[in-house]
């Protein structure tokens, strides 16, 4: 990144930092080199309120908790509709060789028919039979062979009846099988859609008791505390190991995430218009070319994990010991992220959550 280009987005972190609240549960931050922070009450004059900070304190800490739940409940429901897309694509794949193997089944026995009824208009005698009777030599050594070949071709034909059979049986097991699993994800999907709703709607509960101001200074608050958390991150020095440039592929995925700043977070949602936060991550690299698993906990699992001071632009932050969260490295301490609900797709602070680890897409 160029000095100005770095330059610049330091002058970004600092203002949104003083300024705005980009999410729960805490994503402002500040500048590569901070100073130390001022404290709320010198920065911000009290607002009258019967709301005490130790009251508000206690609102912004549930709310953490209530939007952190909906996070894992989001990543549940996540999985199982990735799920249940794969197990849908295998029954439509069953589904069709079970069509193709009826047909090759139906057109065995049709032969296995034209056979029978050949033998009958002979009289009912074998092949073998029916050699034995002829006089001419010439004609007894040609019919021989033609009998070993009709012996070969009918066991051939029963073997091949045998397995298509036995094919069919096997496919519909399979299907049987498919359609159990996809209904037990269909409960595990709605029980994940019913806690979402159930934490979201509790939070923004919480949130409808607070007069007009007290929420101004529950924003001041949690714009304090992701404030805090930033500086105490860059304080221990980690920025000044953190020098690697983004890969081709990286630059792809920083440029599709920074496209979709301003867009609502909407949990499940993939775009185009709106993002969870492994929605956005996952999309970004599908852009640059790189598929990557659909939630935040498969990503942590499944992708190549990196050293913080190693991590570079394009890199995926994995946040929270349960690995709910996931972020977009920018560069110069700063991250592109979906926050939570009421949220739109943000620039924060990379250390503004608890980094859980750092992997790589294109590792």
């Amino acid at each position: 990144m160029g000095t100005g280009k770095r330059r610049l987005l330091a002058a970004a972190v600092t203002v949104v930092c003083a300024v705005t609240v980009l999410g729960a549960p805490g994503t402002a931050f500040a500048s590569p080199n901070p100073t130390p922070s001022p404290s709320a009450s010198s920065t911000t004059p009290p607002l009258p309120s019967t709301a005490s900070n130790k009251d508000l304190e206690a609102v912004r800490t549930k709310l953490e908790a209530l939007y952190h739940d909906a996070a894992v409940a989001t990543d549940a429901y996540n999985a199982a509709e990735e799920t249940a897309k794969k197990q849908s694509a295998e029954i439509v794949e069953l589904a069709k060789k079970i069509v193709a193997g009826q047909e090759k089944l139906d057109d065995l026995k049709d032969r296995a028919g034209a056979a029978a009824r050949a033998q009958y208009r002979t009289g009912g005698l074998p092949d073998e039979a029916q050699l034995m009777l002829t006089d001419d030599p010439s004609e007894f050594l040609d019919g021989a062979g033609r009998v070993l070949q009709g012996q070969r071709a009918t066991k051939g034909l029963i073997g091949e009846l045998t397995r298509t059979q036995q094919d069919l049986e096997q496919y519909s097991k399979d299907a049987s099988t498919q359609w159990q699993k996809l209904e037990a994800g269909r409960k595990t999907k709605a029980a994940a859609q019913k806690k979402i709703e159930k934490q979201i709607s509790a939070a923004e509960k919480l949130e409808s008791r607070l007069e007009k101001k007290e929420k101004e200074r529950l924003e001041q608050l949690e714009a304090q505390v992701a404030l805090e958390a930033q500086t105490a991150w860059l304080d221990t020095g980690v920025l000044d190991e953190i020098n690697s440039a983004a890969s081709v592929q990286g630059k792809k995925a920083v440029q599709f995430a920074t496209a979709q700043i301003g867009k609502p977070y909407v949990w499940g949602a993939e775009g185009p218009d709106s993002f969870d936060c492994s929605g956005l991550t996952s999309e970004a690299w599908k852009s640059a070319g790189q598929a990557i698993p659909r939630t935040s906990q498969e990503q942590w699992k499944q992708l190549p994990h990196i050293a913080v001071e190693d991590m570079r632009p394009g890199d995926l932050i994995i946040y929270f010991d349960d690995a709910s969260h996931v972020a977009l490295y920018v560069g110069d301490g700063a991250i592109i992220h979906a926050p939570r609900p009421g949220r739109t797709v943000t620039l924060a602070g990379a250390g503004t959550m608890p980094i859980l680890g750092v992997v790589r897409p294109d590792a």
